[in-house]
């Protein structure tokens, strides 16, 4: 999660206050004049935790393929193992993304969300960098501990035993130091450790880690191949983990979890934490944090995926999460789609006319990030290159998106307007549009 704060926006009238603290996830305001049923909306916020579970129980079954992945690389370290351990984890990527709509309004979800997908890091924590073209946190201690290669780690007058690699001790490394910028774990560690750097700045191209590093023997290029992957094992085994927690916080009939605690609430709290959280990916997030703090330093290494070059799907699948909430629907990775009531079938029957805008806008934004999508599965030109300072055509292609994401959050708060639900104040991470 990127921290950078920027200004207060103010569009159409409409004052878009962020949360004062990112951390007070769970939305609670009390309502008035809410304009839905209790029997219209029960099945909605039910439909909404349905969608929850499908998602993240995806997320799980892809983060254990690519652990499958990982080990025939450890294994049987070559171009092919490699290659397979690259696509396990843009699979992965997949639902994972599409799940991020459900941390804003969930303190269940964005306490938690931190160990996975924290970014950007200093990856000189965790491995070999090439120290010329490395970009750290000014004063960071932890930004060339390199894990890899060292059994143990002096932080001030303290000595840390890193001897023995396990999922516990990698968890309890995140943010050494004070610094955010120290993550040892989630996503983009086990990204870095299967691409390596990304070196070609604004130019085509990601990380080019060869097969090798994970080599035993004389083939072992760059030193400490069984130690890496021994982390690249243990950080992937703490996703898994972490993944089954989320999991279970989602399963229905069961007294005492996440779910259980959301279908008690009044229904107006359910709604609200729904519309609340996309609209929060939507702006703050999505818009600002992973694509205009990125377009506006012309900086790589706020790129969200940036050792991959993955970023173009990352943000396509954070705006279908969006979708996904709208509508109470979810194509799982196995093909097969759960479509039940949603905020969506409500608005057809309430207002026509605001139901045929919001999925316009929905599409507008869609079509935007498929752009950036072709782009670069299409063009070669990767979201790093879009965001290159003398690149005007790819900054009006992010630009676009941007747009049509912060106009997408002003119709969610028009379609919770008529819902009977007012201030929603979606996050905005503190940006000005």
């Amino acid at each position: 999660m990127s921290k950078q704060a920027i200004a207060v926006l103010t569009m159409s009238g409409l004052l878009l206050a962020g949360c004062s603290d990112s951390k007070k996830a769970d939305v609670n305001e009390s309502l008035s004049a809410l304009t839905i049923s209790q029997q219209s909306a029960e099945p909605v916020i039910r439909q909404y935790a349905d969608v929850a579970l499908a998602t993240f129980e995806d997320a799980l079954i892809t983060a254990k393929a690519l652990r499958v992945a990982a080990g025939q690389l450890v294994i049987n370290p070559d171009e092919t193992t490699l290659r397979h351990a690259r696509e396990a984890w843009k699979a992965a990527r997949v639902p994972y993304m599409q799940s991020e709509v459900f941390r804003f309004g969930n303190s269940v979800v964005d306490n938690w969300e931190g160990q996975l997908n924290a970014w950007p890091l200093d990856e000189g924590m965790i491995d070999y960098v090439d120290a010329g073209q490395y970009g750290h946190e000014m004063g960071n201690a932890g930004a060339e501990a390199n894990i890899v290669a060292n059994p143990q780690l002096m932080l001030g007058e303290h000595t840390l035993n890193l001897d023995a690699i396990t999922p516990e001790l990698l968890a309890s490394l995140n943010e050494l130091g004070g610094s955010e910028a120290n993550v040892a774990t989630g996503y983009h560690a086990v990204e870095f450790l299967l691409w390596g750097q990304d070196l070609n700045g604004n130019g085509p191209g990601a990380g080019e880690r060869p097969a090798t590093d994970y080599a035993k023997g004389l083939d072992c290029t760059n030193g400490h191949c069984e130690r890496r992957g021994s982390y690249l094992l243990k950080v992937t085994d703490l996703l898994i983990k972490d993944l089954e927690y989320m999991v279970a916080q989602w399963q229905p009939d069961v007294a005492d979890n996440y779910r259980s605690k959301l279908l008690q609430e009044p229904v107006d709290q359910g709604l609200r934490k729904m519309l609340f959280g996309m609209g929060s990916l939507s702006l703050g997030e999505l818009a600002g944090e992973r694509m205009k703090v990125a377009l506006e330093a012309n900086s790589t290494e706020d790129e969200h995926d940036c050792f991959s070059d993955n970023t173009h799907f990352s943000h396509f699948y954070n705006a279908q999460g969006v979708r996904n909430v709208f509508a109470g629907s979810y194509q799982r990775v196995d093909g097969s789609k759960i479509e039940g009531p949603s905020i969506l079938k409500w608005l057809k029957e309430a207002d026509k006319t605001l139901s045929d805008k919001a999925l316009q806008q929905l599409n507008t934004t869609r079509d935007a990030l498929q752009a950036i999508v072709d782009s670069a599965e299409n063009d070669n030109v990767a979201f790093d290159q879009l965001i290159a300072a003398e690149n005007k055509e790819g900054h009006e292609l992010v630009e676009t998106a941007i747009n049509a994401l912060v106009a997408q959050t002003t119709t969610i708060e028009e379609v919770a307007g008529v819902m009977g639900i007012t201030q929603l104040n979606p996050d905005n991470a503190d940006h000005e549009f």
